[in-house]
């Protein structure tokens, strides 16, 4: 069975490819794991039950950045409640208010299902510990344009263990750079 490229080559001028959605996590290393935290906790004398007031003062500088940037840049954080609204659907109408310039275009939080950790007290062992969990944490949602790479958002959890997600489109990107080239294009979206 012949490809649509080899069937139809005295029709195409080329062929090019891009990667589709790229998601790039980060973690901190040494905190990303039950193991880790519990470590760190015991070196620097913090009893596991505390755990929770530990992470606090984190959660809430997150939220002061998040609140600060907003500030900054003359922006409201947006309150997503309910899972079924596309965040993609309201960055895009942002964007017909504000158009495509590079920058901060908006910032979203919602309340998304986090991994975490659990103090735990072994009564067989008598060790106490966390262990991983899971929960629900405040997200935000930082939407940017970038020069080369468009639209891309940093997601922020803010609860313990922090796992970051950068994301952005190949797609955006390849269109960018054709444009910049002198390349025309027809997106089949």
């Amino acid at each position: 069975m012949m490809s649509l490229i080899e069937r139809y080559a005295d029709k195409i001028r080329g062929v090019i490819s891009c990667y589709d959605r790229i998601v790039i996590q980060g973690i901190l290393p040494g905190f990303c794991f039950a193991e880790g935290m519990t470590s760190y906790l015991y070196t620097h004398q913090i009893r596991i039950f505390d755990y929770p007031r530990f992470a606090e003062p984190l959660r809430d500088a997150i939220r002061t950045n998040a609140e600060r940037l907003a500030v900054e840049n003359g922006i409201d954080i947006e309150f997503i409640r309910k899972a079924h609204i596309r965040k993609e659907d309201i960055i895009a109408k942002v964007l017909e208010r504000r158009g495509a310039h590079p920058g901060l275009v908006h910032i979203l939080s919602a309340m998304e299902a986090c991994q975490s950790y659990k103090p735990w007290h072994n009564k067989t062992t008598g060790k106490t510990f966390l262990k991983p969990d899971t929960g629900k944490c405040l997200h935000y949602y930082f939407y940017f344009i970038d020069q080369e790479l468009g639209l891309c958002y940093i997601r922020v959890p803010t609860w313990r263990p922090f796992r970051l997600q950068f994301y952005f489109n190949g797609h955006q990107r390849l269109a960018r750079l054709l444009t910049q080239n002198g390349i025309s294009y027809r997106s089949s979206r």
